[in-house]
């Protein structure tokens, strides 16, 4: 499934039908975690992307064996980071859990610069 630019909640209803309405073999083998796994990977991606990466410019979900293929693409070049919870203070910051989140739910996460510009990040999320 491929769209323009979308929201956090579009691209976790369109995992859903993805791997629930899975083609003419039926929907694919999941377990209720591995989706929810899927789908929270999905709303993160697009999150990180609405906020950090000037908007959404391309959203692509597919169902590949075992697991979900998620591509989402964005208008900034700037890789994705992880900070630090707290701050210099030890105060607990607002947010910055996304990508932590990403990279321990998904496999396989590949960063690539788009030629027109931007970025593409594409990960793999097991459905077992």
């Amino acid at each position: 499934d491929r769209s323009g630019p979308c929201r956090p909640a579009d691209a976790r209803r369109a995992v859903e039908r993805a791997v629930t309405g899975r083609g003419a073999d039926g929907p694919a083998r999941y377990d209720a975690r591995a989706l929810s796994d899927a789908v929270l990977v999905a709303s993160e991606l697009t999150t990180n992307a609405i906020l950090h990466g000037g908007g959404i410019t391309d959203f692509r979900v597919d169902v590949v064996g075992p697991g979900v293929r998620l591509s989402v693409s964005d208008r900034s070049h700037d890789l994705p980071v992880a900070v630090p919870a707290t701050d210099d203070q030890g105060r607990r910051r607002v947010g910055g859990r996304g990508w932590p989140i990403v990279c321990r739910l998904a496999h396989d996460v590949r960063v690539a610069d788009l030629p027109a510009g931007g970025k593409c990040i594409t990960v793999l999320v097991p459905l077992s």
